[in-house]
C-alpha cells in the first residue's frame, strides 16, 4: 500500500500476542484500528496503546468462529470508521495433544477459530476491500503450514490450510488493488501455548517456558506486517526456524517427517 496514515486497518486475535504488536505497529503508521477478540480486557488494554499513538480505537468482542457475528462485523466497523482498508486475520488458538486423543468438539473448535475465522473474514470483509482504492489482506499461518508438526495435527492442519487458500486468493486478486500475505512465524513469544485446551504430559509448560525465554518477541512479527503492506509481499516468513522448515519440507519432506516421528516416540512418556 502506498500510504497507511488514516486508514482503518480490522486486526483479529488483538487483545495480546501478534495481535496486540500488529495493533501497535499499525496505529504507529498512522492507521485507525477496529480490535477484534473474545478477551474484553485485555482489548481495552490494546486500545489504550493504540489511543496513546493518536489513533482511534473500536473494540468489538466476539468470537471469530461466529458465523453470525462475523458476518455483522464489516458494517460495524464501516459505522465506526467509515471504512476499511486492512484486514489482519490473526485470531488463532491450538490444542497440544495426539490426534488420538483429540475429541469432536476439540477438532470443531480449533478450525473454527483457526480456519474458519479466516474464511469468514476474508468472505465478509473483501466487497468493503474491494470498494478502496487499495487495500491489503493479511492471514496469520505458522512454520506449522509448512511441516506437521506431532502434538500439533489439528494446528498444523488448519495453518496448512491457511497458507493454501492464501495462495489462492492472492492469485486471483492479483488483478486488483488488494494484496495478500500469508504471514508463516517461528517460535513467537505468546500466549497460545499457555491458553492450548489441553495441556498433555506436562509438554506444554515446557514448551511454553521455552518460548518465554528464547522466542523472539510479537513486535518482529508485526514489523515484517507494516514492511508486507507497504510492499504487497505475497509470503513472509519471520524467523530462521521458518525459513528452515520451508526449506526442508520442500527439499526432503520424507526425511524431515521421519526425523519429527523419531524425535516425537522418544520423548513421549510410555503408556501403561
Amino acid at each position: 500500500m502506498k500510504r497507511l496514515t488514516n486508514r482503518v486497518a480490522v486486526v483479529t486475535g488483538a487483545a495480546g500476542g501478534i495481535g496486540r504488536a500488529t495493533s501497535e505497529r499499525l496505529a504507529a503508521e498512522g492507521c485507525h484500528l477496529a480490535l477484534v477478540d473474545v478477551d474484553a480486557n485485555g482489548l481495552a488494554e490494546t486500545a489504550r496503546e493504540v489511543e496513546r499513538r493518536g489513533r482511534r480505537a473500536s473494540l468489538h468482542v466476539l468470537d471469530v468462529g461466529d458465523r453470525a457475528a462475523m458476518t455483522a462485523l464489516p458494517e460495524q466497523v464501516v459505522r465506526e470508521h467509515g471504512g476499511v482498508h486492512v484486514l489482519v486475520n490473526n485470531a488463532g488458538v491450538t490444542i497440544a495433544h495426539t490426534f488420538e486423543d483429540h475429541s469432536i468438539e476439540d477438532l470443531q473448535w480449533i478450525i473454527g477459530v483457526n480456519l474458519w475465522g479466516v474464511l469468514f473474514g476474508c468472505k465478509f470483509f473483501l466487497p468493503h476491500l474491494l470498494a478502496q482504492d487499495e487495500a491489503h489482506i493479511v492471514n496469520i499461518s505458522s512454520m506449522a503450514g509448512f511441516l506437521g508438526l506431532p502434538m500439533q495435527s489439528s494446528y498444523s492442519a488448519t495453518k496448512f490450510a491457511v497458507r493454501g487458500f492464501s495462495e489462492s486468493l492472492g492469485a486471483e486478486l492479483a488483478s486488483t488493488h488488494v494484496g495478500v500475505t500469508a504471514v508463516f512465524p517461528g517460535p513467537i513469544r505468546t500466549k497460545v501455548l499457555r491458553s492450548s485446551r489441553h495441556a498433555a504430559d506436562g509438554v506444554v509448560d515446557k514448551l511454553a517456558d521455552l518460548l518465554e525465554k528464547h522466542a523472539r518477541p510479537p513486535a518482529v512479527v508485526a514489523e515484517r506486517i507494516a514492511r508486507a503492506l507497504r510492499s504487497r509481499q505475497s509470503h513472509v516468513s519471520v524467523g530462521a526456524e521458518a525459513y528452515l522448515t520451508d526449506w526442508f519440507s520442500r527439499v526432503s519432506p520424507g526425511v524431515a517427517g521421519k526425523l519429527l516421528g523419531w524425535g516425537f516416540a522418544l520423548s513421549r512418556p510410555r503408556r501403561a
